[in-house]
């Protein structure tokens, strides 16, 4: 057979087949026709729901071994850290209990010193525990609104603290409800003593400490005030117990132009996510009342009853 006699014509449509491209733009059109349809008219849910019922029991039985393994991972990770908590609460329980009997031997060796002096004793407050319902609606101050009103027996400058320290003062009272300025409010003020110093203070609540937060302020700028230092009640304002934690000393800044200091503290006994607080009766309600200052018609009275003086004369 001659070479001139081969056919080179291409072969039928329907021996060779689609192109490339043709079953490309088929298959695409194909598959964002079934898109569509399975979106808004959710065609295939059924189908996908049918299988996915079948397909269930096979995974949980494939998933097994994986959960076993977790869980026997899980397991001795939480054995041994219940094992560390429980030597940590034993260790804790150790030391509280030590702190307890040297509290114990303090506290009876504070009231034979008193007797031994004749000082009165030490003031006992009354406490009762409160739940916090919501914080104030007023986006300017910093309060909060407990459980607990006149016919609990609170009343007006009633101390309001919680295991940390001091969290602020009862300022208004309604028959169920009471409303409690906290000490980071800016119109909070407290009277704190330094623990270490021994220096009596006043503590206002600011705003211009970020996240909220106290000062201690009319510090002269020489002041022996270090960073850590514990501020608590003084309990010379007769409302709060002395004794009582109350801030430490976050950043002192002595600048020189200024003749005081800037002190900014931070708060012992943070509001955030408090939810239960005990409420005190005011030390003033257990105090001797103040004398009251002398008037004028008193001054003039006691000095007219008072005998004159004899003029003495030379012999």
């Amino acid at each position: 057979m001659s070479i001139g006699t081969i056919d080179r014509t291409p072969p039928p449509f329907f021996r060779q087949g689609p192109s490339a491209l043709t079953k490309l733009i088929l298959f695409s059109a194909l598959a964002l026709f079934l898109m569509v349809a399975d979106n808004r008219y959710t065609l295939t849910r059924q189908l996908r729901a049918v299988i996915a019922t079948a397909l269930y029991y096979p995974q949980q039985a494939l998933l097994m071994p994986v959960q076993a393994v977790e869980d026997a991972g899980g397991y001795l990770l939480g054995l041994k850290r219940a094992r560390a908590d429980d030597e940590a609460a034993r260790r804790e329980l150790a030391a509280q209990s030590e702190r307890a009997l040297r509290v114990e031997q303090l506290a009876s060796e504070n009231e034979r010193l008193r007797g031994l002096l004749g000082l009165r004793p030490q003031l006992s407050v009354r406490s009762q525990a409160a739940q916090v319902l919501y914080e104030a609606s007023d986006p300017y101050s910093r309060k909060v609104v407990i459980d607990r009103g006149t016919t609990s027996g609170v009343g007006l400058a009633s101390p309001v603290i919680n295991e940390s320290g001091v969290l602020g003062q009862v300022t208004r009272v309604f028959p169920l409800s009471s409303e409690v300025t906290l000490l980071t409010d800016k119109d909070a003020a407290i009277p704190v003593l330094n623990t270490r110093t021994q220096v009596r203070g006043v503590a206002f609540g600011s705003t211009a400490v970020v996240g909220g937060g106290m000062e201690l302020r009319f510090v002269a700028g020489n002041a022996d005030v270090q960073v850590g230092d514990l501020l608590t009640t003084s309990g010379l304002d007769g409302v709060y117990p002395p004794g009582l934690p109350v801030a430490k000393v976050a950043s002192v800044d002595r600048k020189v132009d200024s003749g005081f200091a800037r002190i900014v503290l931070t708060p012992s006994a943070s509001a955030d996510g408090v939810r239960h607080v005990l409420v005190l009766d005011p030390v003033g309600l257990q105090m001797p009342a103040r004398p009251e200052p002398a008037t004028a018609a008193t001054k003039a009275a006691s000095s007219a009853s008072a005998p004159a003086p004899k003029k003495g004369g030379r012999r």
